[in-house]
């Protein structure tokens, strides 16, 4: 009787053992409609920026509407204060306004780049930016109903508080407005890249998070906020950089198709 040759079951199990290539995520990004998304952002930024004046009343109030800390506060200013506050609040401009900025919008472009759809990074960039000035216009309202005092002008004599540096943002406390924009960089940007399918989305999460904690900790350390300005920050620019990606720029949702009006023919183009 013969034998039958061994190398087909060789070959076999070669096959078995042979790592497979995982099969590309879905794209599950709506791609931005330029002609209505563009001058919205730029509306709602212009507003932003300009909102100095019509709501200079409610943000600089003599008295401020929510004064005293809770328990917590105090206790938490009292372990993380610096004693060279200055310092404190220089360092968190820059993890704030600069680092988190350049870690969401560069990060997404480069774990496009690393997954070989680096032409993705304009929308990409644009909803992550999108998404960081809204959250960022929501913070500026809540600041003007609440007109929570500072920590630091907390510390001062009644006849002192009018005397600080800028004393039209002595109640702008609630919420840190560092907290919410750096939390919703690094939700916003991790959201995007895990709805393209990028393999490098979880560490946007986690190093987009990691540099918000050290800014909010630094906010605190500056004698700037109180810890539960900080925590509302983290959770307004986290609720705010899951949404706007997840509800506007996610395909399929209602919302997408409504302001992506061009995918049903009624859009007017540039």
């Amino acid at each position: 009787m013969s034998r039958r040759p061994a190398w087909p079951r060789a070959a076999a199990a070669l096959a078995i053992a042979a790592p497979v290539r995982a099969a590309p995520a879905e794209d599950r990004v709506a791609e931005p409609d330029w002609a209505l998304h563009v001058p919205a952002t730029l509306g709602v930024g212009l507003v932003y920026f300009l909102a100095d004046v019509p709501f200079d009343g409610p943000l600089s109030r003599d008295a401020c509407r929510w004064c005293a800390p809770i328990a917590m506060d105090g206790a938490v200013r009292d372990a993380l204060v610096w004693e060279h506050t200055g310092r404190a609040r220089t360092a968190s401009d820059v993890t704030g306004y600069l680092a988190a900025p350049l870690v969401a919008v560069g990060g997404v472009g480069l774990v496009a780049e690393l997954d070989g759809r680096g032409a993705n990074w304009l929308a990409d960039g644009f909803i992550v930016a999108q998404s960081a000035l809204i959250a960022s216009v929501v913070n500026f309202g809540i600041k003007a109903a609440s007109a929570r005092e500072r920590p630091f002008v907390h510390q001062l004599a009644p006849g002192e508080k009018a005397r600080t540096e800028d004393p039209q943002d002595n109640n702008q406390s609630f919420a840190s407005g560092h907290a919410t924009l750096s939390m919703s960089l690094a939700v916003s940007a991790g959201t995007v890249a895990a709805m393209r399918g990028y393999a490098w989305a979880p560490a946007l999460y986690g190093g987009g998070a990691a540099l918000s904690v050290a800014t909010g900790w630094l906010r605190v350390a500056a004698d700037r906020h109180w810890s539960t300005d900080v925590l509302a920050g983290w959770i307004l620019g986290a609720a705010v950089g899951y949404a706007v990606p997840s509800l506007v720029h996610r395909k399929g949702t209602p919302i997408a198709a409504l302001v992506s009006p061009s995918r049903i023919g009624i859009a007017v183009r540039w």
